[in-house]
C-alpha cells in the first residue's frame, strides 16, 4: 500500500468571526478539539508518524491524539504553521484598508500581507516539509491548518505554477477534519 498523507486541520479556533488570524497562536474549542481527536484515533492506521503545527490550536489536538493513542506520539514542524499576516493578525477583515487586501489579492504569491509571509515563502516551507517525508514508509499525519493544506494539493497538482488568488480559494478540510493526499 502507498503511503498516505493525511492533512488534519485543527479544531473550531476560539476567535470571533470575521477575524484574521494567520500565526495568531489561539486556542481551539475545547469540545470540538476532544470530538476531532476521537474520529481521527478511530481512523488512523498503525505505525501512522504525526506532526503537527507548532500553534496552539494544533497542538492541542496532537495533545487529544496522543491521550487515546499514546504510540502516536506527534513531533512539531514549524513548517505546517499557517501564513503570517504580519500586522494583520488579530485584526477584523473588514478593518483592514482595501487597497491592501487588493494589492494582496493582485499578487498573491509575492506581496506579504499586513508584511508577514508572502504565499511563494509559504509554499516554499511547505515543499521543504514534502521532501522531508518522500519516500518514507507508512502513513504521515500533520495536524495544521487550511493554507498548508491548500498548499499540499497545489504543490502535487501545479508545481511548477503560480497560484492567482481565485485558484488559491480551493477546498481545505473543515475545522477538526482532514483530507487523505
Amino acid at each position: 500500500m502507498t503511503p498516505r498523507l493525511w492533512l488534519v486541520r485543527h479544531a473550531a479556533p476560539l476567535v470571533a468571526p470575521g477575524l484574521c488570524y494567520g500565526r495568531l497562536d489561539v486556542e481551539a474549542d475545547a469540545l470540538a478539539t476532544q470530538r476531532a481527536a476521537q474520529a481521527l484515533a478511530e481512523a488512523l492506521p498503525a505505525q501512522a508518524r504525526v506532526r503537527h503545527s507548532p500553534l496552539r490550536r494544533c497542538a492541542q489536538l496532537a495533545q487529544a491524539l496522543q491521550a487515546l493513542r499514546p504510540e502516536l506520539r506527534s513531533l512539531p514542524d514549524a513548517r505546517l504553521q499557517e501564513m503570517d499576516f504580519g500586522a494583520w493578525e488579530g485584526r477584523p477583515w473588514e478593518s483592514l484598508a482595501r487597497t491592501e487586501v487588493d494589492a494582496w489579492a493582485g499578487d498573491l504569491h509575492g506581496h506579504a500581507p499586513g508584511g508577514g509571509e508572502p504565499l511563494s515563502a509559504m509554499l516554499q516551507r511547505v515543499q521543504a516539509a514534502l521532501g522531508g517525508i518522500a519516500g518514507l514508509p507508512g502513513d504521515m499525519v500533520w495536524i495544521t491548518h487550511a493554507g498548508v493544506a491548500r498548499c499540499v494539493h497545489w504543490l502535487r497538482a501545479h508545481p511548477a505554477q503560480v497560484p492567482t488568488a481565485a485558484q488559491w480559494t480551493q477546498a481545505a478540510p473543515a475545522p477538526g477534519e482532514w483530507f487523505i493526499s
